[in-house]
């Protein structure tokens, strides 16, 4: 199938209109039109039922776009591994969660740049779900994140065990107050604080550590952070453990697709490994 079909496809469904899809894709709507009408030859089923408001799917159009980008991806990627280097053997495409970039993503690159000179590097972060989607999809051959979800295609590999600690920048502070910054890390860490601190009542809240970490350390307060990132703010006194509170785990893992190639991701996930050894000391 040619790939343009199924990306025009895709560009009708997210503009509701062939005449909006033609201007995304800078082509004619007489472009656009026969593009779909070849496709719909092709699967033997309209696809589409046009209407005033633009276009709607019919079901056969809600089946083939389960699988359509599925299509552009496939295309994209065969793109990038055919476009190896002149000077190595392969491409791999290695990710992380965006809280995950700095410093473990970075020393795992340094790592790969120093000891697997063959290999070709794309580095990529994103946020969690798109993350998983993309290695389950075999856009992202290997990726560090937290609590993947388990699904059919992938291997998952523990990295390290990181410990939530709660920490503040005021050193006399024993308790959760009101300048406690809830970090979100997640449904189990939600879970285990709401039991932990049942009357607390945060009035400010984060999606992303290290956006919630620099507002604590520039205003003040407190919150619940990965050791590994709070480490040298405590060794500089700039933060400070909280005694006696309970620390929560947060498990680092690799995910990889499992139709990767073996012979380049194993070598680069042994680095990993060795990597994730070195922050644990």
């Amino acid at each position: 199938m040619d790939i343009e079909l199924a990306r025009t496809f895709i560009e009708i469904v997210s503009t509701g209109s062939f005449i909006r899809a033609s201007e995304r894709l800078n082509v004619a709507q007489t472009t656009v039109s026969a593009r779909i009408r070849n496709l719909e030859q092709q699967l033997g089923r309209p696809l589409f039922v046009r209407h005033k408001g633009g276009a709607s799917l019919t079901p056969a159009g809600e089946q083939f776009l389960r699988h359509a980008p599925m299509f552009v991806q496939l295309w994209q990627r065969t793109l990038h591994q055919v476009a190896v280097p002149p000077g190595r053997r392969a491409v791999l495409t290695v990710g992380s969660e965006v809280s995950l970039a700095q410093p473990l993503l970075l020393d795992w690159v340094r790592w790969m740049r120093q000891s697997l000179q063959d290999i070709a590097l794309r580095v990529h972060v994103d946020v969690p779900q798109d993350l998983i989607n993309q290695v389950a999809s075999g856009l992202v051959d290997l990726a560090i994140m937290y609590a993947p979800p388990h699904r059919p295609g992938l291997k998952i590999d523990l990295l390290l065990d990181e410990k939530l600690v709660l920490v503040t920048t005021n050193s006399d502070a024993r308790v959760v107050d009101e300048s406690y910054v809830y970090m979100d890390w997640g449904p189990d860490f939600g879970l285990h604080h709401g039991m932990n601190f049942p009357s607390a009542a945060p009035d400010l809240s984060f999606d992303l550590g290290p956006l919630a970490l620099n507002y604590v350390l520039a205003t003040g307060g407190s919150g619940y952070f990965r050791m590994s990132s709070v480490q040298s703010h405590i060794e500089a006194g700039r933060l400070h453990l909280v005694p006696e509170m309970p620390q929560f785990s947060y498990p680092v893992y690799a995910v990889q697709s499992a139709s990767a190639d073996e012979s380049v991701v194993g070598p680069a996930l042994a680095g990993l490994h060795s990597v994730a050894r070195d922050e644990r000391r």
